[in-house]
């Protein structure tokens, strides 16, 4: 398609491009042709772009079921209700499952097509910066329980992930700030030239969604992403690279009860883990202050807020995914451009740099 680019990741690919929504047609039904498709959206993504897509794939061959924003509906009750109504309305093996909206809804619909008559195919639409960079790509799905983040799920690939920038006109500059911490996440750990003109576009991307800078982000992202993925799908080794901040931050925003954006929570946990490394001897010195400052610079929070307990975000890392043997592990960042992971801190040196981070403030 004229003025799009394409990722592969394996057994699919992404597609980047302005106005892919509107012909979003072409490629579902190439990739995962079926006798009907189910979009499953929220109540905020549903009203703006549901009914362009049924356009795209035919309001007749399609049907949409919505559900409630927000991470705290991304749960086992809603995948439950989810099932129920495709069951109810008898939808077969030949469906698929077509994820309009930002990351809650790729995990919950993802998680749905990878159980639903033991597996059906479904599509990647994402409508968030960080959906389109992060969330879509890869093939995790699932959802959260009390226990903590994302802990039950399964891999589940999609068949293809359709990312057009230009829906992010719509998004809320919150949600906007959010995605960015990806990106610089992704500069961090794989690529210092990339942090680095990120770190320069900054009010351009902030600015101007639609703008050409923004693009070159998304795409830059995903082929970080990708990469990394083609070589660890299953995250048993590089791909842990991708979880630099994400031990403490999950952590904060399950403590925040939410309140945290998942990037904003990304972004301070960053800062943490940096900092910890740089403690450990592991992280060069300085690293901590320079994410700090670009993500200041892009508007999120470095710190944890201070009506949080400190003692329950350590115990939440206990029960992280990413545990091993009983012991929570870090991926960490040797400076820059540069992670590694695997790295295991005794409970005090992470309370201490819990402590840090709120007495700073």
């Amino acid at each position: 398609m004229s003025g799009a680019s394409s990722i592969n990741v394996g057994s699919y690919d992404v597609h980047v491009g302005a106005g892919l929504l509107d012909r979003a047609g072409e490629i579902i039904r190439a990739a995962a042709p079926a006798h009907r498709y189910v979009i499953i959206s929220d109540a905020n993504v549903a009203p703006l772009y549901a009914a362009r897509l049924r356009d795209a794939v035919g309001s007749a061959q399609s049907e949409l079921l919505t559900i409630p924003a927000g991470e705290a509906h991304k749960t086992r009750e809603l995948w439950s209700h989810l099932t129920d109504d495709l069951l109810a309305a008898g939808y077969g093996r030949d469906t698929t499952i077509l994820a309009l909206g930002g990351g809650v809804i790729g995990d919950l619909a993802g998680f749905v097509a990878a159980t639903y008559m033991r597996g059906i195919p479904f599509v990647q639409l994402p409508t968030t910066l960080l959906a389109m960079i992060d969330a879509s790509i890869g093939g995790k799905t699932g959802v959260d329980t009390p226990a903590g983040k994302n802990l039950v799920g399964a891999f589940h690939r999609p068949r293809a992930v359709i990312a057009d920038p230009a829906v992010l006109a719509t998004l809320p500059p919150n949600h906007l700030r959010s995605g960015i911490a990806e990106a610089v996440k992704h500069g961090a750990i794989a690529d210092a030239a990339y942090y680095a003109a990120t770190n320069t576009e900054l009010p351009a991307l902030l600015a101007n969604p639609a703008s050409s800078a923004m693009r070159s982000l998304i795409i830059r992202s995903i082929e970080i992403k990708a990469s990394i993925v083609l070589q660890d799908e299953r995250e048993g080794g590089i791909r842990r690279n991708l979880n630099f901040g994400h031990t403490l931050g999950h952590a904060i925003e399950s403590e925040s009860a939410y309140r945290l954006l998942h990037g904003e929570a990304i972004a301070i946990g960053m800062v943490l883990e940096a900092l910890l490394g740089e403690r450990l001897g592991v992280t060069a010195s300085g690293t901590a202050k320079r994410l700090r400052d670009t993500l200041t610079r892009a508007e999120l929070p470095t710190t944890i807020p201070k009506d949080l307990d400190l003692k329950r975000i350590l115990l939440a890392t206990h029960g992280d995914k990413k545990a091993r043997e009983g012991v929570t592990e870090y991926a960490l960042v040797a400076e820059i451009g540069r992670a590694i992971a695997g790295f295991r801190a005794p409970d005090e040196t992470v309370l201490e740099v819990l402590t840090q981070s709120v007495s700073a403030q």
